[in-house]
């Protein structure tokens, strides 16, 4: 009995930790630590463009290791961060993003989901309304 709760604490343990545990390949991590924790942070805001809802920096595709290397590269360059944010979306756009910023063209992806919901509740209140007093 010991030996198999053992065992599996074990499985979840390893689970855990290789869940938990980022993408960056070593061969990509900068000597600078801390031109590393910037590249971090950056890619860690960065959508993988092909998993959709995982950053690069958790991401293992193809894609999102050359941004991570590229984001390096610019970084090494000796650009800021709003420099390497505005590259990256002046060429794929806002929705590389993950926390896009509310503008213009940006006011429905925040906005209607709150609406939506409140739509619902509403139609449920009215239902329930009509359903009592038959």
């Amino acid at each position: 009995m010991n030996k198999i709760l053992i065992i599996i604490i074990n499985i979840f343990l390893t689970f855990f930790i290789l869940n938990s545990s980022y993408a960056v390949e070593p061969d990509e991590i900068l000597k600078d630590t801390k031109l590393e924790l910037r590249a971090r942070n950056i890619s860690k805001n960065i959508r993988c463009m092909v998993c959709q809802n995982q950053s690069i920096d958790d991401s293992s595709a193809p894609l999102a290791k050359d941004l991570r290397v590229l984001i390096r590269d610019k970084i090494k360059e000796g650009k800021k961060d709003k420099e390497i944010y505005k590259f990256l979306t002046d060429r794929y756009g806002d929705f590389i993003l993950l926390k896009p910023k509310i503008k213009m063209n940006t006011v429905a992806l925040w906005f209607l989901p709150f609406i939506f919901f409140l739509l619902g509740i509403f139609i449920v209140l009215n239902h329930n309304k009509k359903s009592n007093k038959s």
